[in-house]
This record gives structure tokens, sequence and C-alpha cells, in this order.
């Protein structure tokens, strides 16, 4: 009995405005609030709030027989508690139904486990907790940033407890098998891996209103029989995308929301076919192989590896830059400082600075807040080196603090006994003391 599994990636970063080097040492503001504020309320009302309405409304329709799941970054939590209100509230009904699954991530949408597994794994804990704060669940399943994925990074969640993680179906990685099946990392004993099948998920999430593609239009009907065809082949269809797929990427005259609301009613008339939440296929299918993948893959860009991030000496400089600051802002012990230093780990800011061309580089511009990837390079380094003074300043001052005077000898302490003191008297207007004959 196949099931579909969908799971929406929710993230808005923190955007920095244009910080210049004229700002170093002087303003402590890096964060673009106008630009945040104004982005993740037009999101809200074209994405996020008719959205939740309709998978609210398809759930009680389907009595609870229709399932998703997301991931809601740290970030982006506290944007909807600062901004929106109304939208957390719209998620929190979603949860509250127990047919939507929230997913463990990293707190800032964070790209940490390249240069700090240690950091990567407090960061996980922070959102574990702000999900059971604001959902009240625990997480099981876990999707790292940006679907990034290995060996490594499956083994440290199979330790951490989860019981399933996401990945990208790349066809490097998984050569003839099919993405509709559920796997064993190759050095874990018991988490399970489940891949994107990213062809079902694009025509959705990229090629759904691209009026130059073959299959357009691209209706309810046509694309459940793509996944009924697949009865028999598989034992999940996982379709992971960007929630702002939905009225944001497609827009409402695109017919997305209309699609969305027919799917699950046509996908539930085969009687073989159910909807389930990462958790639930981790829990309900058995592996159907070892799969090893020793390098590092993503679900981003064509090549489906970390060159969105890491592709050019601009993303590796600044990765390098915050990395080289974690140790000196964990020690100030300073809670803002320390929040604010995590919000540069976003992948975003290095996702900005990528410098490639033709389609890949299209989408990099679309979203980012720059004009070129030069100018994300060039405030975020500036931003990051004010950053660093400060956390300089504050270990200066733990410093000064925690040095104890230094102690008299007992010569000094005899002296100062048997001595009187002896002042000599300042006139006001002196320049030097004034003493008589």
């Amino acid at each position: 009995m196949p099931s579909v599994c969908f799971y929406f990636q929710v993230h808005q970063p923190y955007r920095l405005r244009h910080y210049s080097f004229f700002d170093i040492g002087h303003n402590h503001m890096y964060e673009d609030d106008e630009a945040n504020k104004s982005i993740m309320l037009k999101v809200a009302d074209k994405c996020y709030l008719p959205m939740n309405s309709l998978l609210l409304k398809l759930i009680n329709q389907h009595k609870g027989n229709f399932r998703v799941s997301f991931s809601l970054s740290g970030v982006f939590i506290e944007q909807m508690v600062q901004y929106a209100p109304e939208v957390l509230k719209s998620f929190q009904e979603l949860v509250d139904t127990g047919c939507v699954e929230i997913l463990a991530e990293t707190y800032a949408h964070s790209v940490s486990f390249l240069f700090s597994p240690r950091e990567w794994m407090e960061q996980i804990a922070l959102h574990d907790e702000l999900v059971k704060t604001y959902f009240h669940v625990r997480p099981t399943a876990f999707r790292n940033t940006e679907l990034i994925y290995n060996n490594d990074i499956a083994q440290m969640a199979e330790q951490m407890g989860y019981q399933a993680i996401l990945t990208e179906g790349a066809d490097q990685v998984i050569n003839w098998r099919s993405p509709n099946f559920v796997y064993q990392p190759g050095n874990c004993r018991r988490i399970r891996l489940l891949l994107k099948n990213y062809r079902l998920s694009d025509d959705i999430a990229f090629r759904f209103s691209n009026q130059g593609w073959e299959e357009y239009p691209l209706t309810a009907e046509k694309y459940v029989s793509w996944l009924h065809s697949l009865n028999g082949q598989g034992e999940t269809i996982n379709l992971f995308m960007d929630y702002e797929t939905f009225g944001e990427h497609q827009w409402a005259s695109t017919g997305i929301f209309e699609f969305m609301e027919a799917l699950p009613g046509l996908v539930l008339a085969n009687p073989d076919f159910t909807f389930a939440t990462p958790s639930q296929v981790a829990a309900n299918c058995s592996p159907m192989a070892r799969l090893d993948i020793p390098n590092f893959i993503s679900w981003a860009d064509a090549e489906r590896d970390l060159s969105a991030w890491r592709g050019n000496d601009l993303q590796d400089d600044a990765l390098g830059a915050v990395a080289a600051l974690e140790e000196d802002v964990k020690k100030t012990e300073d809670p803002d400082l320390l929040r604010t230093w995590r919000r540069f780990t976003t992948s975003d800011h290095f996702y900005y600075m990528c410098t490639k061309f033709f389609s890949d580089g299209d989408v990099h511009k679309y979203f980012s807040p720059y004009e070129t990837p030069y100018d994300a390079y060039i405030f975020y380094m500036n931003a990051l080196a004010d950053l660093e003074l400060s956390v300089r300043h504050k270990l200066e001052e733990k410093k000064k603090v925690r040095r104890p005077k230094a102690k008299k000898s007992d010569a000094e302490r005899a002296a100062a006994a048997f001595s009187p003191e002896v002042t000599t008297p300042r006139y006001e207007g002196a320049a030097t003391p004034i003493s008589g004959n």
C-alpha cells in the first residue's frame, strides 16, 4: 500500500541590511528589520494563511486521512512571534489535529555542520525545545538544512534519537535505485532514510506554471494518475518542497490552490493509497537496502551538492570567518551575542554569495535581497567584523572583572602600618604641586 508523504520546508531568514565599512565599530544593528517584517507579512498573506486554512479544511474533510509534515526553522518561528502571531496560531491549529508532523532541524537553518558538529547539535537541541514550547510536541524525524546529508549526519542524527532522516533522491547516489522505498543509511542501525522524489516534487514546485513545459497545464487528475501508476513500484512517494511554492513561487492565479484542494480526494479514491508523515513511513516500512553516501548531497541546484553555499572563494572566506568566531563568542557567555552569531550561520547568507550563471543563477538572484553576490559578501563581512569587535570587547570586560587584585608583600604591609599618610596639597588652577620652603 503506497503512501504519499508531503514535507514542506518553511523558513524566512533574518536578512542583513546594507552594512557599510563605516558602520563597523559604531552601529551594532545588522539586520534589515523593515525588509524582514514586510516579507514575512507579504508571504503570510499570499501563502501561509491561505494554505494553512486549506490544509486544515482538507484534514477535516478527509477525517484525518490526509497528512502532511513541516520543518519550521527556529528563526521562522521567531519571526512569526515577532511579526505574524496569526500565522503561528494557524500552524498550531494544524498540529493540534494530530495529522501534521513537525520535523527537527537546526535552529538558525544553519550550515554549522560544515565547520562545527558540536554547534550543529546545540542548534538542533534548541530547535527541539522551541518546537516543544510552541507546539507541545517533540520531533522524532530530522531533516538537515536544505536536505544537506551524508553518512556522518545520519549517524549523528541516529545517536540523537531520531527515527527518520530526509534527503534528496539525487541520481548520483541512488543510481538505478528508486526513491520510492525506505533505505538504511550505510553506517546506521536504526534510523530510516527517506529520499525525495525530485521529479514529481519539482513538477509542482518549479514546473507547475511553466507554459513551455510539455505537460502544461498540470491538473490534479493528471498528476494523481502519475502517482497511481507507481502502485507496486514502491512504498512511499516523498514529495518534498518549499512551502512558499503555494501562493508565493506559484501565484494563486496559476491555480495552485485549486490543484492542491483536489489532490487528496483523488489520491484517496484509490484504496491502495494513503497519506503518511515521515515518522509513520519510518515505522511502517522496512529498509529496502543500505545506502552509502559518504559525500555531501543536498536538494539545491542542478548539482545537488554543496556548491550553492561553498562553491566560490567568497563563500569559503565567509564560512571560515564565522567559524573562527565560534569559540570566542561562546566564551563571552553572552546570550545576545551568541544568538546574533548563530544568525550569521544561516545558510541564506552564503546562498546569496553564489556566483553561478544560467538557470541556477537566476534562482539565487530571485531569492537574494542584494544587487550582486559581491554586495552580499561585503555587507556580511562588514557586519561580522563589527560583531567580532563586540565579542573582543566583551572578553576584555570579563578579564577585568575576573582579574584578582595584586596582593601586597609583607614589607609593604608593614610599611603602610607604621608610616603616616603623607599627602601633597594641590591648589585649584595649579598645574603642579606647590610646596613651601
